[in-house]
């Protein structure tokens, strides 16, 4: 039986977390090493982009209860309002609850930032509350990798940066190209996983509308790309070449890479996106380790 903190620490997904820590770990590496790195602002973005993810999870975890997605069938790990562990009533006031506290923190980015600041966190819990809510949900319209990529990517790093610097980066924006697309790799694992169920409750992923030969060609993509984002930004942007080391976590990901097109079985997608997952951090560690030295 477990005990209401491990329910809700659970229904919070902490390994999908990396996805919103790794965008504000590469953002301050590129600010350190030019001479702009604002601790106090690097923290309350950090802080802020988890709660955002936090309370994405609590969204997704009611608003696919309710329409009836994730269901005793699931095959993936259970969901806390769906195995009766949490009210959708308790569910969707976390929910708000998170999401109120991720406005809060990001009060302080947006006094520092200004208006754009203020539209990226409009944007930003906008489509963390419509990517499973509301009349047309984007994740149920096949939108949710481009919101992923953009709010997990390009958006992150470079909003991180501007918010320490004041000054947009392009360098920035191109790097934060690389997290999106392994925040996507592990969104399509979810997808791939999901696919049949996904199917049959209407929710019309990419995988469901295109099917799993596309999934496993956007996870190689995605892996692969990634892997050349430091290359053109030591190529085109100056980047110090200890940075292009990230890179070689395409070799890591070449197991990856093999179970993703030889298998459907769920335990093992389940542990293939928990390595995904691995992969986008240790990808995070690497660039960022390589950028200051």
């Amino acid at each position: 039986m477990s005990s209401p903190l491990e329910i809700w620490l659970s229904a919070a997904r902490p390994k999908t977390l990396w996805a919103s820590v790794a965008p504000v770990m590469m953002a301050s590496a590129m600010a350190w090493r030019n001479g702009e790195f604002h601790p106090m602002t690097a923290g309350f973005a950090l802080l802020t982009a988890m709660l955002l993810q936090v309370a994405t999870n609590f969204c997704n975890d009611y608003a696919d209860f309710a329409k009836g997605t994730d269901t005793a069938e699931r095959r993936g790990p259970r969901r806390a309002t769906a195995a009766g562990l949490v009210s959708p009533a308790a569910m969707k006031r976390a929910t708000w609850i998170a999401f109120g506290l991720a406005a809060a923190c990001a009060l302080y980015l947006v006094v520092r930032g200004g208006w754009v600041l203020a539209v990226l966190m409009g944007l930003a819990i906008a489509s963390g509350v419509l990517y499973t809510a509301g009349p047309k949900p984007l994740g149920y319209l096949g939108l949710g990798d481009l919101f992923v990529f953009i709010f997990f990517g390009p958006v992150a790093v470079a909003g991180t940066y501007y918010v320490q610097a004041l000054q947009f980066n392009e360098a920035a924006a191109v790097a934060g190209i690389a997290p999106g697309l392994l925040s996507v790799a592990i969104l399509v694992v979810n997808n791939q996983r999901d696919r049949e169920g996904d199917a049959r409750s209407g929710k019309r992923t990419l995988a469901v509308r295109l099917g799993p030969t596309f999934s496993r060609w956007e996870y190689t993509l995605c892996i692969v790309l990634a892997a050349v984002i430091p290359l053109l930004l030591v190529r085109y942007y100056q980047a110090p070449i200890n940075s292009a080391v990230a890179g070689l976590t395409a070799l890591a990901a070449i197991s990856a890479l093999r179970t993703m097109w030889t298998t459907e079985e769920p335990l093992l997608l389940n542990n293939l996106l928990a390595y995904t997952s691995l992969l986008l951090i240790v990808f995070a560690v690497l660039f960022s380790i390589g950028y200051v030295m």
